[in-house]
């Protein structure tokens, strides 16, 4: 089959988490032998950043590091009937221009014979919820929502006529343990600043502990302002910038535990939406930390997978537990690899895809069926 994603960047991932699991996504497609394509537009914020941040070398880069994915540019002039003509497959992602996205579906329900299906993955829907309410989602299929707060967001507003839950996964072909690397550091966090949804948060769940027990500690993300840089620099922590995502793994493995710490918008209206960094952290197999947030959809086993902190003196007492007790980490590392293996690939991401576009298209088949435990 032929799958089509319009998607605000998949070269970037400059402040754009998004790229990874489409990334994965279109990688495992590729595996089982479909056809997967992205379309990104020429004026992408996260790409001009990334340009105007490192340089050219990152897109160079991203051709390395992702040989098999393909990936087209599109401008004013672009032939949007002529690129979904031969598509099974469309999906547009809430990033997408609003008057692009109304174009498609008018596409869709002038005769296009592809299923076309509209991908949210942010917390716009509640926050901005104007932004959403403006978008002409008549044509859409389906709408797929990255959780189940946003599903029912969806529904209850009526916007798109199906609305089903899609989360978000781990690449665990670039995302898995490397036992071989060697350990320089103790604490790492990669993440972006967040325009001040989790400023205070970041001080109390990262900065205070990593002072008060001297751990050796990176942080790596991108739109950090001076106050908070210098914040970083008198509690000794290493600021490094930008990384990209392809060097994650990598980054894990050097260091002994990692923390989660979300923006407030998702543990305030969308609850029980972790960011795609809890998947990429269990399946690399690194000791996971956590700002408080509500697992409503039981997608892990908080306390078994990865410990919550309630508050940052917590949060220093379970670090400080997890760095002096390599069994108790251990442990930790173990189940929460058993869970993300068990149910959270980008494996199993393909399979729903594959059996929610079978829902639309009965003559395409259903997914492939994945067995109990994906073999990574």
């Amino acid at each position: 089959m032929r799958f089509l994603f319009y998607t605000h960047s998949l070269v970037s991932d400059w402040n754009h988490g998004n790229a990874h699991f489409l990334r994965g996504v279109m990688r495992e497609l590729v595996r089982l032998g479909h056809q997967a394509m992205a379309l990104e537009p020429s004026d992408s914020w996260s790409r001009l950043n990334l340009i105007a941040d490192q340089g050219v070398g990152p897109i160079a880069a991203f051709r390395r590091h992702f040989p098999d994915l393909r990936v087209g540019v599109y401008g004013a002039d672009f032939d949007h009937e002529a690129a979904v003509s031969d598509a099974d497959l469309v999906v547009v992602h809430e990033w997408t221009d609003p008057a692009l996205v109304a174009r498609i579906g008018r596409i869709r329900r002038k005769g296009g014979r592809f299923t076309l299906a509209f991908h949210d993955t942010h917390h716009r829907a509640v926050t901005a919820s104007n932004d959403i309410a403006r978008l002409d989602l008549s044509g859409y299929d389906f709408v797929l929502a990255f959780c189940e707060a946003l599903r029912e967001r969806y529904l209850k507003a009526g916007w798109g006529r199906n609305v089903v839950t899609w989360h978000e996964a781990a690449d665990t072909s670039l995302f898995r343990p490397m036992p071989e690397v060697a350990k320089t550091g103790d604490l790492v966090w990669i993440g972006n600043w967040g325009d001040d949804e989790r400023s205070a948060e970041i001080m109390s769940f990262l900065v205070e502990p990593a002072r008060r027990l001297k751990l050796r500690t990176t942080v790596r993300g991108v739109r950090y302002p001076g106050p908070a840089l210098e914040a970083l620099h008198a509690a000794g922590i290493l600021y490094g910038g930008w990384l990209a995502n392809a060097a994650v793994p990598t980054a894990f493995a050097e260091h002994r535990a990692t923390v989660h710490i979300p923006r407030r918008p998702y543990v305030e209206a969308l609850p029980g939406t972790p960011t795609i960094r809890v998947f990429e952290a269990l399946a690399c197999g690194i000791p996971l930390l956590s700002a408080p947030w509500a697992d409503v959809e039981g997608l892990f086993r908080p306390g078994t997978d990865f410990l919550l902190a309630r508050n940052g003196k917590e949060m220093a007492r379970l670090l400080r537990q997890v760095l002096s007790e390599p069994d108790f980490a251990g442990e930790l590392v173990a189940a929460g690899l058993e869970t993300i293996r068990r149910r959270h690939t980008c494996a199993h991401r393909v399979d729903e895809l594959l059996n929610i576009l079978a829902s639309h298209r009965p003559e395409l088949g259903a997914g492939r069926g994945l067995s109990e435990e994906v073999a990574v």
